[in-house]
């Protein structure tokens, strides 16, 4: 039976991609390649932004209202980036269907990776209940979103994909 293929954001496999250009490695999260098949993905990057790039965050809502035109993702600076979010949202589900994933492994709180909880939009470090753009997308096309901090449920739910 082939891997399983995730969907990983590629700051937390070590890629210098977040906005500073620094990265988020998590070693547990490299040594889930020996369960599935890990692709590295930054939707924000596959949405055109440069890395390094100023922090944006959600404004108005989460990544659902976004996607709905309902609330902005914007920089300290005022810049709209939305655009940009909404299509590295849907150039990762192009990924997500061209590659048959079957889950997304995600930046815990980032406009565009979040699950469950997101920055407030205020640059304040404080996060808001909602998801980020990708994941938002995701996760309205079917497809199980987890944060490297529900590393453990992550790990229960392969374990079920496979038996």
């Amino acid at each position: 039976m082939p891997p399983k293929v995730i969907l990983v954001s590629a700051c937390l496999l070590g890629l210098k991609t977040k906005y500073d250009g620094s990265h988020n490695c998590r070693p547990e999260v490299l040594a889930l390649r020996e369960q599935a098949q890990l692709i590295p993905i930054c939707p924000e990057q596959l949405g055109g932004l440069t890395t390094p790039r100023p922090a944006a965050e959600i404004q108005g809502g989460d990544g659902h209202a976004v996607l709905k035109g309902g609330a902005e993702v914007r920089t300290a600076a005022g810049e709209n980036c939305t655009a940009a979010f909404q299509r590295g949202a849907r150039e990762t589900w192009q990924l997500a269907q061209v590659l048959a994933a079957e889950g997304a492994l995600l930046k815990a709180r980032s406009p565009s990776c979040g699950s469950g909880y997101i920055y407030n939009g205020l640059f304040s470090g404080h996060t808001k209940a909602g998801d980020g753009v990708t994941a938002a997308l995701l996760k309205s096309k079917g497809l199980a979103v987890f944060t490297e901090e529900e590393l453990k449920q992550f790990k229960q739910w392969l374990t079920m994909r496979d038996s």
